[in-house]
């Protein structure tokens, strides 16, 4: 459930974090992830099947994507999208002024430029035990996305994982050495970092499973 507090705005917790206000519900669990996950979609794989024009940076019109979920959804009102954009946990969506992107995640074609964050030296990555050999033999590669992704703790890394896999595990990835050898490793969202790709000398070949 996503609130309203009239004082600090949206917030998807019991209450107020600021003042402790129960504030007014916004949206239904349920319609939350209706809406994060069409405009999640929109905004990564699919924006000209949905009358989207992306930059080459990945960035739309925050107006066009209000009418995108509006048309699509006829209970789908302009503070709905503000209120998943603003609460998004993982933040998945960046929103400058009267424009708006995905974070991290694309299938097509953007360039989204390096970042400034800090890496950890350790990242994790949770996958499908059926394709242990293949990482082992040839690193972590996008597959249908445009970077590899990471993710800074190995409960988010497996809780990645189950999307692919009903037991995945967890491999730990040597993002010091990944830096110290020139990769470029970049900070997404909330604790996902992506990279172009992760070599299997960088991948810790025991199974994380903690």
């Amino acid at each position: 459930m996503i609130r309203v507090c009239d004082d600090h705005g949206y917030f998807a917790e019991e209450d107020c974090p600021v003042c402790g206000n129960e504030g007014k519900p916004v949206l239904n669990e349920k319609r939350r992830r209706q809406l994060s996950k069409f405009i999640s979609g929109a905004l990564r794989h699919f924006p000209n099947d949905v009358g989207l024009s992306i930059d080459s940076q990945g960035w739309t019109s925050y107006d066009s994507l209000i009418d995108t979920v509006t048309g699509k959804y006829a209970w789908a009102e302009s503070g709905h999208v503000e209120a998943v954009v603003a609460t998004d946990e993982k933040g998945r969506f960046e929103r400058r002024n009267d424009r708006i992107r995905a974070a991290y995640g694309h299938s097509i074609d953007v360039d989204l430029e390096a970042t400034e964050s800090t890496v950890p030296d350790r990242l994790y990555h949770g996958t499908d035990p059926e394709v242990l050999d293949s990482i082992f033999e040839e690193g972590l590669r996008p597959m249908s996305r445009q970077y590899v992704h990471l993710s800074e703790t190995v409960e988010e890394a497996r809780a990645v994982g189950q999307r692919h896999a009903d037991n995945p595990v967890v491999l730990a990835v040597d993002a010091n050495a990944m830096k110290r050898d020139g990769y470029q490793i970049d900070r997404r969202g909330e604790g996902t970092y992506t990279v172009e790709r992760v070599p299997s000398k960088y991948v810790d070949d025991r199974v994380r499973s903690e």
